[in-house]
């Protein structure tokens, strides 16, 4: 299969930040290093070949026993062309920061606090970071691999 447009221009652009690349029916995947996370995204967003005005969700994937551990995932969609991009930045469990983007898509606000609240990443930059699903004495982050399934919170006691 040829290199899709994105994935070439991407590679072209942060032949230094882009550690692989796939594509798989029609989607294209850029494994990036999260340090150049707001830079790609900017690039993206204005390259008038790619225009990828909308994100789509942002999530985190833990791969407990794998190193690095975390995944930040980017769902990036283009109106004017009409095409995909996943982007996947790699996190070690001992550094879970990477710059907020919110500064690039405005929707990005709500999927970094529940990617933070969730995972614990933190999103350095962002405008307003905190907990959004669960109350702020709550103790750890429930969607990693290795959460206690009967941990007891401060203010819920232990599920029988």
């Amino acid at each position: 299969m040829n290199e899709s447009v994105t994935l070439k221009k991407l590679t072209q652009k942060f032949p230094d930040a882009v550690v692989g690349t796939h594509q798989y029916r029609g989607d294209d995947t850029a494994i990036v290093s999260k340090d150049k996370i707001r830079d790609i995204c900017f690039f993206l967003r204005d390259d008038p070949d790619l225009l990828y005005n909308f994100m789509m969700d942002l999530t985190v994937v833990d791969y407990l026993g794998r190193e690095p551990r975390f995944e930040v995932v980017y769902h990036l969609y283009s109106l004017a062309h009409n095409r995909r991009v996943r982007l996947k930045a790699l996190m070690p469990e001992s550094d879970l920061t990477i710059d907020s983007v919110v500064p690039v898509w405005i929707a990005a606000d709500w999927f970094e606090r529940e990617a933070y609240d969730m995972y614990g990443v933190i999103f350095q930059g962002h405008p307003n970071l905190r907990r959004i699903l669960l109350y702020e004495g709550f103790e750890g982050h429930p969607l990693r691999k290795d959460y206690p399934l009967k941990k007891r919170q401060p203010l819920i006691g232990p599920i029988n």
